[in-house]
């Protein structure tokens, strides 16, 4: 690897910790009930909203917080939903694109709402610009906005105050956090040369003489909502490989730098909310360093090249080449797969296809851990899991009740984590197992060996951790693949976050615990090391046997 290509790595994650700890302050004030300088520039806009929309901001319930949460969330989708079904009659349709198979439409709709954007269309292909605005670009808002709220509301009942009002919390995270960064950083991404343009596509002359058609349309303001709400679906098929989504290495970085801007702001969030800065430092530090590690392994192994193609005398001083951009190397491409899927975002700017099965593996890690950083609120509530999780085994070994911010952990709250830990895997395994058992879901499998289990388990584990990256050698544009994904996304998305409210809203009803001297403090380096622990333990050993029989398996047998 070059002294440039690691300096710029070393620029990227810099970049990224200083920026991590004010968002997560900002974060904090934003979603403050008492009166901040904020509410001077965006509550005149935000309460016109709640009057528009009848929104009254009292505090909720857990049980009208979640309602509220989840019919909202499904009405979108069924709105959406018929969007794309009749797109084919609706306005802006310059190239005359039909209206999407009902299956499909059903995927789509599902997994831009549940912030997963698994694609099995090719974007500038398979919908209209009405379709990409009026369906995607909303949801693109929407979906990260109420995960984020759901978030908010956790750290709030951690602290002991009500979870607050879904719906100002939803808006709160459109007008406050996501419409601003989009909007600044969309106009930058235009200066950078992204296209954002209602023209039709414009066909031009290659060097043969040849006419090529070339795709055009609204991308950058799909582009920066894409990443700083961790949502990932591209404008065009091939994501933030095109040129036109990712035009150098400055796009490029700026991609990276949304995307983990959220995920790591979060823990400095809920320490400022909570009261103890300290443990959100802990938790940071304890996700950072799974992240260092996952990435330095798959830098290694990428550099490593493919023992195939060396024996075959290729070239691979640069790394292995396959399936990755030249102005972006092997370095830069490791770096976006591994943030990309520890950020819970799915945005590729290589085929995932195409990595070293190391590289693979540590991608998919990330997904089946769902808690190095996550994505912008439902990854955060999983690391607050793993963290009572961690609390819990530790009480255990010293025999005494476990208690997390100064609340004790019973039996009520430890059963709604245990639920939550085994529908995860359920989702990615007992689905993986139905499509490589069932000929409807083994005929799309391009790679019948070892690769083509890792396919199946990808195609999975990015619908049940909302992230929506695959895999791309899999034939998932079927009834049997829409029809399965999208139900494995839905539930992987509002289980998790419904449960952990619950776990949120039971804490906050109860009362403090005096500290003493035989409490465990989660505020320590020693908590931290439990928490990763616990994270391995508990997360990584249950799908130990399936990453053996497919990425070890497949790098044992290059």
């Amino acid at each position: 690897m070059s002294v440039l290509s690691i300096l710029s790595i070393i620029l990227t994650l810099a970049l990224v910790v200083l920026l991590a700890k004010p968002a997560g302050n900002y974060i904090a004030r934003a979603f403050s009930y008492e009166t901040t300088k904020l509410d001077a520039f965006f509550g005149p806009f935000e309460h016109a909203v709640y009057k528009l929309s009848g929104i009254k901001q009292t505090n909720q319930s857990f049980r009208q917080y979640a309602s509220a949460l989840l019919i909202s969330n499904i009405f979108m989708i069924f709105i959406v939903y018929l969007v794309f079904r009749f797109q084919g009659s609706l306005p802006l349709n310059p190239s005359g694109i039909a209206g999407m198979d009902p299956t499909l439409a059903f995927n789509t709709a599902i997994s831009f709402m549940t912030n997963t954007n698994l694609q099995h269309y090719s974007g500038e292909s398979g919908l209209s610009y009405l379709s990409q605005m009026i369906g995607i670009t909303f949801m693109m808002f929407v979906a990260p906005a109420t995960a984020f709220a759901a978030a908010i509301a956790l750290i709030r009942g951690l602290s002991g105050n009500p979870l607050g009002n879904f719906f100002v919390d939803l808006i709160r995270s459109i007008t406050r956090v996501l419409l601003p960064i989009a909007f600044v950083t969309g106009l930058v991404f235009v200066f950078l040369g992204v296209p954002q343009t209602l023209d039709s596509s414009v066909t031009a002359k290659t060097v043969e003489g040849a006419d090529q058609t070339i795709a055009m349309g609204p991308v950058a303001s799909l582009l920066s909502i894409k990443e700083v709400g961790n949502n990932g679906g591209g404008f065009f098929g091939v994501n933030s490989a095109h040129p036109f989504e990712n035009p150098n290495g400055i796009s490029n970085l700026l991609q990276i730098l949304l995307m983990l801007l959220i995920p790591t702001a979060l823990p400095f969030t809920y320490g400022k909310m909570v009261g103890n800065a300290k443990q959100g430092r802990i938790l940071f530090a304890a996700m950072a360093m799974i992240f260092v590690v996952f990435l330095g392994t798959a830098l290694l192994s990428e550099y490593q090249g493919n023992p195939r193609l060396a024996e075959a005398s290729l070239e691979q001083a640069s790394g292995s080449m396959e399936g990755k951009e030249v102005r972006f190397g092997a370095a830069q491409s490791a770096l976006y797969a591994i943030v990309t899927t520890a950020s819970e975002t799915g945005a590729v700017n290589t085929m995932h296809d195409t990595l070293s099965p190391i590289t693979g593996m540590l991608a998919l890690s990330n997904m089946l851990l769902n808690t190095v950083f996550g994505g912008i609120g439902a990854g955060f509530m999983n690391i607050i899991m793993y963290a009572v999780i961690a609390v819990f085994l530790s009480g255990l070994m010293v025999g005494r009740t476990p208690e997390f911010l100064g609340k004790k952990i019973e039996g009520k709250e430890m059963k709604l984590i245990a639920v939550t830990l085994l529908i995860h895997p359920f989702l990615i395994l007992g689905s993986t197992a139905l499509a490589l058992y069932t000929p409807l879901g083994s005929d799309g499998i391009s790679n019948p060996g070892f690769h083509g289990l890792s396919q199946v388990l990808y195609e999975y584990t990015s619908s049940a951790a909302n992230n929506g990256s695959g895999f791309e050698g899999l034939g998932d544009a079927t009834p049997f693949w829409n029809i399965s994904t999208g139900i494995v996304m839905f539930i992987g998305r509002y289980f998790g976050i419904i449960a952990m409210l619950a776990v949120g809203a039971s804490l906050a009803s109860k009362k403090l615990v005096p500290e003493t001297i035989g409490t465990f403090r989660t505020d320590t380096s020693l908590f931290g090391t439990i928490f990763v622990g616990a994270v391995f333990i508990v997360g990584a050993l249950t799908f130990f046997p399936v990453l053996v029989l497919g990425p070890v398996a497949e790098f044992l047998t290059l």
